[in-house]
């Protein structure tokens, strides 16, 4: 197995309302799941490829719950990556050379039926998540807003987050909301729907946790 790891910041954007069920083991909002992710990575490797300062999105859909599959997904690839990043890049993001059931990327995979061919192209990926603020953006395909949920008698923005003690992507995200939409292989648009910010730390074998 090649090791890989990487610290990242992501902007997730979902179908659901706030809070999403799945982050707690229960069936989507609409009952089908359409998300758009972005990434945009700090630090990470795979093998003696660098992916420091790269971006990726995944355009993801299921006509039920994601555990029951049928899914059908795209990735846009950051146009910056050489030959050898992009092929570290879809690897990891498809689930590869990670053990089984490790990251969310591996679990996703198994949930697919359809995978369309990835695109290279500019992306704008903003993420600050303790603003819980940002957008992900690859031009005419996809593009996603989030901002803090707005309380909405008093105009105030709203705090929320959600602790993930075993979880496969997070331990801690924090809770906005989105607006997003994309083209291509998937169209998909929605507004005011669940968004989560997150610093993300994985490798081969799942959740990178600090040293006590």
């Amino acid at each position: 197995m090649t090791p890989w790891e990487i610290e990242a910041d992501e902007l997730v954007a979902c179908n659901c309302a706030y809070g999403c069920p799945c982050q707690f083991n229960a069936l989507p909002t609409y009952g089908n799941c359409e998300a758009v992710a972005g990434f945009q990575i700090k630090r990470g490797h795979f093998g003696d490829v660098t992916l420091d300062g790269l971006r990726a999105i995944g355009v993801m859909q299921w006509p039920g719950a994601i555990h029951e599959g049928n899914g059908k997904a795209y990735m846009v690839i950051d146009e910056r990556a050489d030959e050898y990043q992009r092929e570290a890049l879809l690897t990891i993001l498809s689930g590869g050379e990670t053990d089984m059931g490790a990251t969310i990327w591996n679990v996703f995979a198994a949930t697919l039926v359809e995978v369309f061919d990835p695109i290279f192209t500019a992306l704008d990926i903003v993420v600050d998540v303790e603003a819980r603020v940002g957008h992900v953006k690859a031009e005419g395909l996809v593009e996603s807003v989030g901002r803090p949920i707005v309380n909405p008698v008093s105009g105030e923005e709203h705090r929320a987050r959600i602790d993930l003690t075993n979880g496969f992507e997070y331990t801690l995200a924090e809770m906005g909301s989105a607006t997003f939409s994309s083209t291509g292989p998937i169209a998909m648009s929605f507004e005011d729907r669940y968004a989560q910010f997150a610093h993300i730390h994985l490798n081969n074998h799942g959740i990178v946790r600090a040293a006590a």
